[in-house]
């Protein structure tokens, strides 16, 4: 089911552009496993340079490892998500499904547009964007004022000035422990 869903939702994006399914057809009939979590994805690459799924058969030219957050990676911070990846195998046929799939955009408009005419989909991809944004800067407003209020009012947690200051004494303390060693050993007499 989820190959399934994985394999159509690429292909769809491999349809409208013509220059990443020009960079997979030199790869035609190779096959490939990508794994993350408990996920394991084997295709081979068509002969229109779209994903199929492989034979069990088939012997995979490259295996590549993700990460196992690949899928919160992949919403959130893609650059870090191909940066964390294990492979073994082909490097040419590797970086050419790096590139394709690190360059592959989805234009949520246009298939929006489709089902529900051009208005409507821009309008409500706006409204999209300003809630993720909005979601977003209060995610991070409600993370400082809990931070804040533990390390201010509640004083369950250590203030990062206090902590610099707390090393700060400690490594003076340090110091002028060195020190009194120094002079206890000069002042001591010395046995043979």
């Amino acid at each position: 089911m989820f190959n399934k869903a994985a394999f159509g939702f690429a292909n769809h994006l491999l349809a409208g552009e013509d220059w990443a399914r020009q960079r997979l057809l030199a790869f035609s009939g190779q096959t490939a496993e990508l794994q993350f979590g408990y996920a394991l994805l084997r295709f081979t690459i068509s002969k229109a340079g779209l994903l199929e799924e492989a034979d069990v058969a088939a012997a995979a030219l490259v295996s590549i490892r993700l990460a196992d957050d690949a899928p919160v990676r992949a919403l959130a911070d893609r650059p870090s998500l191909f940066s964390s990846a294990t492979v073994a195998g082909s490097a040419e046929f590797a970086e050419t499904l790096g590139f394709v799939f690190r360059n592959l955009r989805w234009d949520v408009e246009h298939d929006l547009a489709q089902l529900t005419g051009d208005v409507f989909a821009r309008r409500a991809l706006h409204l999209a964007v300003g809630l993720g944004r909005w979601q977003g800067a209060s995610a991070r407003n409600l993370a400082t004022s809990i931070a804040e209020y533990l390390t201010e009012e509640e004083a369950a947690l250590v203030p990062r000035r206090a902590l610099a200051s707390f090393c700060s004494d400690v490594d003076a303390l340090r110091d002028d422990l060195a020190r009194l060693e120094k002079r206890v050993d000069r002042l001591a007499p010395r046995r043979c």
